[in-house]
């Protein structure tokens, strides 16, 4: 009751805005939920190899990678409310045709039409959120809206499996029950633009002063009293120059990071279902309750950055997730392939919030939509090029050492951007310092 109850004070704190953006994140997370766990099976049972797989995949994300930065770029001087409901609309609109295309060329185009797409959501939600939010809430609601983006998933994915194994029980074909699953995704990824419609926008000049505020005041009163002295003018050059070497730092993280990912997440339902024959239910179950591990490791993630450090906290997680990962990698043993996958599932990702925090609190609100677009490039195109890697890995050395190899190349790559993320940030910007004792 307690825990209701703070849930529900916690709730009513929360602006029109963040409730409305919530909403229409939980509709678009459904669709896109069923899509990755159930879409690769329908590729596969269309009489595609894991080759084709591979393509989609790789291709997709290089088109999302190819839009990130000119959505960033727009998000940054244009309404970020207009765009997203742009990438609900279509995104919706990709899936719902991907759900009865079979033939290669379709397959491949609407990858492509997808991934643009998609690329609207990645960039602007964080920037989105945060100019909707105080500064020293945003760890706090970047950790919530991770979460809920989890659980979203988590309806998706695990109903997406139970769903198309009850529709195949009712006399369903299994390419007809996946099909139907797949529509029904698209239609609620469509219907997120709704929820959207009825945002109100914030004043962007007003926000851009708020956060120069939290940073200098007295550069805030400059600014408003129109000093244009060439002093303030070098200072935010300097400024300027400084920011963009940080997204720097931020971008070669995430690259390695990116690499490593391409070769094991968008394969893991294949992984089980070819080494260990795990069916479509089940497959579904297991993914969601790694999401729902996920989020509870999302939600303690503030705790453990407000004892250690942001930057610390970052780097626990992510090593902490590593002997799980070589162990789903090279087991025999369904169990002992399912507790790994889980643990290595909340551990990795539970940095991801405390990520978007150290980043948003070093750049500028006019720079956040670039910076993001920016880092998640990096990330996608490491999805991009990794693709065919894994496939020739799989195909080459066959459902076991193809796939302990992928995971032992992810291993290392992990270890390399986790230490090059410590030495990168380990020193605490005024930001930090300020959000830990706001927290």
């Amino acid at each position: 009751m307690g825990f209701i109850q703070t849930a529900r004070w916690e709730l009513n704190r929360w602006s029109g805005n963040i409730k409305l953006f919530f909403l229409a994140n939980i509709l678009y997370q459904i669709g896109t939920g069923m899509f990755g766990v159930l879409y690769n099976l329908y590729i596969q049972e269309l009489g595609y190899n894991d080759a084709m797989n591979g393509r989609v995949v790789s291709i997709q994300s290089l088109a999302t990678a190819f839009l990130f930065v000119p959505i960033g770029l727009w998000g940054d001087r244009a309404s970020r409310k207009k765009i997203l409901i742009i990438g609900a609309m279509f995104s919706g609109a990709a899936f719902l045709l991907r759900s009865f295309i079979s033939g290669e060329a379709g397959l491949i185009g609407l990858a492509v039409f997808t991934g643009l797409f998609a690329s609207f959501f990645q960039v602007l939600s964080i920037p989105f959120l945060a100019e909707n939010v105080k500064p020293k809430d945003r760890l706090r609601m970047f950790s919530y809206f991770s979460s809920l983006v989890l659980a979203s998933q988590v309806i998706g994915s695990m109903g997406g499996g139970l769903l198309a194994d009850g529709l195949q029980a009712a006399g369903f074909s299994t390419l007809a029950s996946l099909q139907t699953v797949l529509a029904l995704g698209g239609s609620a990824t469509f219907a997120a633009f709704i929820p959207m419609l009825f945002v109100r926008e914030r004043s962007s000049k007003g926000q851009a002063l708020a956060d120069q505020d939290a940073k200098d005041p007295s550069s805030t009163v400059a600014a408003e009293n129109g000093s244009g002295s060439s002093s303030a003018k070098r200072a935010e050059e300097s400024q300027t120059t400084g920011e963009f070497k940080t997204i720097g730092k931020f971008v070669a993280a995430q690259l390695l990071i990116g690499f490593g990912s391409g070769l094991v997440v968008p394969y893991l339902n294949l992984y089980f279902t070819n080494r260990f024959s795990a069916s479509l239910s089940l497959m579904g179950i297991l993914i969601s309750l790694g999401q729902v591990m996920t989020i509870v490791s999302m939600l303690i993630g503030p705790t453990l950055a407000r004892k250690v450090g942001q930057v610390k906290a970052v780097v626990i997680f992510q090593m902490l997730s590593l002997p799980f990962l070589l162990l789903t990698g090279f087991t025999h043993w369904f169990a002992v392939a399912a507790v790994s996958f889980l643990f290595r599932q909340a551990l990795m990702n539970a940095a991801n919030p405390i990520q978007s925090s150290i980043m948003i609190d070093r750049i500028a609100d006019n720079r956040r939509g670039i910076a993001n677009s920016l880092t998640q490039t990096a990330f996608m195109l490491g999805w991009a090029t990794m693709g065919p890697v894994q496939s020739w890995l799989v195909t080459g050395y066959g459902s076991y050492w193809g796939y302990a190899i992928t995971f032992s190349i992810t291993g290392c790559l992990y270890v390399v951007a986790s230490l090059l993320y410590f030495f990168m940030f380990r020193k605490t910007s005024p930001a930090d310092a300020r959000s830990a004792v706001e927290m």
